[in-house]
C-alpha cells in the first residue's frame, strides 16, 4: 500500500463531512483550525490531504499567531505550500487581525485583567522580531483610549525615559496605563530588568496621580502579568 493510498483524501470523505461543505451548512465556527486552513488551501499534496496539510502548517508555525509572524518564504519551505497557498494563508490571517482592530476601533474595549491585554495586543507583539514596549492608556472606566508604541530593542529602567510613558497619557487625560512588551525569545517570564522598569514606572505614576495597572509580558505561546507575580510592587 502506498503512502498516498494509506491516507484519506478529502474527496473520499462523505460530502457532509468535507470542510467546505461543513462551512456552508454549519458555519465557519464549526470547523477546526486545520479545517479552516484546508478550505483556504483548496487541496493537499500527494500523501497529505488539505486538512492534514493545514494541521502541519499550524504545528510548524506555532498556530495562527505564528503564521502572522512567519515570512512568506518560510511558509513556502513547508512541503506542499507554494506561493499561491502561502499568499492566501497570509492574507486570511491579516484579515482576521484587521477585523479585530476594526471592532476595537468602533467600540470601547474594557480591560478587566491580563487576558484582555493579551487579546488586545498579543497577536501584533508576537509578530515582532525585536522587543517593543507599548503603553495602553485607559479612562476612569478602564476603557482603552489609545496605545503608544514607544521603544524598540531591549528596555530597562535606565534606557527608557519614564516621562515618555506618561506624556501622551497626560495630554489625553488618561486615568491609568498598562505596559506591555514582547519577548522575541518566546519566554513569557519577566526578567529582573522588567521588574525594575515596572517599579520605576509605578513610582512615577504615583507622583503624577496616574495609576499603573500592570505590565504584561507577551511570549510566543502565553503571557505573564508582573502584577500577579510581584504584587508587592503595588503596595
Amino acid at each position: 500500500m502506498t503512502k498516498e493510498s494509506a491516507r484519506s483524501k478529502i474527496l473520499d470523505m462523505r460530502e457532509e463531512n468535507r470542510p467546505r461543505e461543513r462551512l456552508i451548512s454549519e458555519g465557519a465556527q464549526a470547523l477546526s483550525d486545520g479545517e479552516l486552513l484546508a478550505v483556504l488551501l483548496g487541496s493537499g499534496v500527494p500523501g497529505i490531504n488539505a486538512i492534514e496539510l493545514g494541521n502541519l502548517i499550524l504545528k510548524q508555525c506555532g498556530g495562527f499567531s505564528g503564521i502572522h509572524r512567519t515570512e512568506m518564504a518560510e511558509l513556502q519551505d513547508i512541503p506542499g505550500v507554494g506561493l499561491a497557498k502561502a499568499a492566501r494563508i497570509k492574507a486570511a490571517v491579516e484579515l482576521g487581525n484587521r477585523l479585530a482592530k476594526e471592532r476595537g476601533g468602533k467600540e470601547k474595549i474594557t480591560i478587566r485583567g491580563p487576558e484582555d491585554v493579551a487579546r488586545l495586543v498579543g497577536l501584533d507583539l508576537r509578530g515582532k522580531e525585536q522587543e517593543e514596549l507599548w503603553v495602553i492608556w485607559l479612562n476612569v472606566r478602564n476603557q482603552v483610549l489609545g496605545i503608544d508604541r514607544l521603544y524598540k530593542g531591549s528596555q530597562d529602567s535606565s534606557s527608557v525615559r519614564v516621562g515618555e510613558i506618561f506624556a501622551r497619557a497626560i495630554r489625553n487625560s488618561a486615568n491609568a496605563v498598562i505596559l506591555a512588551h514582547n519577548h522575541p525569545s518566546g519566554e513569557a517570564a519577566e526578567s529582573p530588568e522588567d521588574v525594575n522598569l515596572t517599579r520605576a514606572v509605578i513610582e512615577a505614576g504615583r507622583l503624577l496621580d496616574i495609576r499603573v495597572h500592570d505590565h504584561i509580558i507577551i511570549g510566543r505561546e502565553d503571557f505573564s502579568s508582573i502584577k500577579q507575580n510581584h504584587p508587592a510592587l503595588w503596595v
